[in-house]
């Protein structure tokens, strides 16, 4: 009974009871004796205080209750000692049975009690294991759709590394046609700078699916060059939806290092979920700066933002907000920034978009 009365109500229950019983002995003392249908009909209603005590507060209430009852009724068994013995222990009888309904109604309720406990913490630990099960479910198809993945992903990752050593070769063939001072040289090293990222892609997928520790080989890069060359790969989805990118940085921060291709996939699966969230002429906004504990990428756009039912479990796999999308670009992203101590956040733009903030570690300055 504790879940449906509180403490200040029971006390104050409890003190109208008594004062009820109380008053049922005023009654009895300043009653005439020859007014027998009011002594009776006193006697009769002491068992109310006596029932009630007993079903709100178990035995213990219940027996306090009846022996105040037996108190209060004393006045009355004064008036009857001069009647004879008869009529005496007939009216004595009664503290009997107020004492007899006080401890078979507590201990009823008593039990009852006890019981509805048993019941409500069996309640309890039936809806922990549910919902225990339910999220093993959950996790169970996860893992599932992970283990399918996995092995598509092996197959494509054999699948692609041919084409991509074929398009290695025709590269060399051209940057042997196209000298470092020619102005189409620096498309030529980008095709080889992603050649390069994809085919370590692969080999990370490979060993990924083997079981093999990953090793991070690649040297780190000032996150200037990084995010520069991100946006050049990016240029032509820009132009083709005529995106306004804004580019705010510290010059006078210094250079900060990160490893270059995971940084790059970080900010591609950023920029291209942007891209793609933006209408025609959007806009989309890159903020980076030294923070207390590293350094910070802010990317926010005015897009229509991520709706809040999807918010809290947005870089969990196989979650997304883009009709096409296959629910992966965030995960891993989240994956390979907290592979080297980074981390990702979801925030409200400005502008009325999404903002994603990406922490970096603090890492050593580039030596002359």
């Amino acid at each position: 009974m504790e879940s449906i009365f509180k403490k200040e109500t029971r006390k104050i229950v409890f003190i109208c009871l008594v004062s009820f019983v109380v008053l049922l002995g005023i009654l009895h003392y300043f009653t005439p004796g020859y007014m027998i249908l009011f002594h009776d009909s006193y006697r009769r209603l002491s068992y109310f205080p006596i029932a009630i005590g007993a079903i709100l507060f178990g035995l213990k209430g219940g027996i306090a209750l009846a022996l105040l009852s037996c108190i209060g009724f004393i006045p009355h068994l004064f008036m009857f000692w001069a009647q004879g013995p008869e009529a005496y222990y007939s009216e004595l009888s009664e503290i009997i049975f107020y004492l007899a309904a006080g401890i078979v109604i507590g201990f009823i309720s008593s039990r009852e009690n006890k019981l509805k406990k048993k019941l409500a913490n069996s309640y309890k630990r039936f809806y922990q294991q549910s919902e225990k099960l339910v999220e093993a479910e959950k996790q169970l198809g996860q893992s599932q759709k992970l283990s399918t993945l996995g092995h598509v992903s092996a197959s494509l990752a054999h699948e692609i590394r041919n084409p991509l050593s074929s398009i290695k070769g025709a590269a060399e063939i051209l940057a042997d046609d196209v000298p470092k001072g020619h102005e189409k040289h620096e498309f030529i090293e980008i095709i080889r700078s992603e050649i390069s990222r994809l085919n370590n892609s692969v080999e990370k997928v490979l060993n990924y699916c083997k079981g093999e520790q990953q090793t991070n080989k690649s040297k780190p890069e000032p996150i200037e060059d990084i995010i520069n060359k991100t946006l050049l790969l990016i240029d032509p989805k820009l132009k083709e939806k005529q995106i306004i990118l804004i580019h705010n940085f510290d010059r006078e921060a210094g250079d900060f290092l990160a490893d270059s291709p995971a940084m790059i996939q970080v900010l591609l699966n950023i920029l291209i979920n942007s891209i793609d969230a933006v209408d025609r002429y959007g806009q989309i906004t890159i903020d980076h700066f030294p923070g207390d504990k590293g350094y910070r990428i802010d990317i926010s756009d005015n897009g229509p933002g991520i709706a809040k039912d999807i918010q809290q479990n947005l870089f969990e796999p196989f979650v997304t907000f883009k009709e096409k999308g296959t629910g992966l670009g965030l995960s891993i992203t989240q994956k390979l920034l907290k592979s080297f101590g980074g981390d990702i956040t979801l925030a409200e733009s400005k502008t009325g978009g999404a903002r994603f903030k990406i922490y970096l570690p603090k890492t050593k300055p580039i030596e002359d």
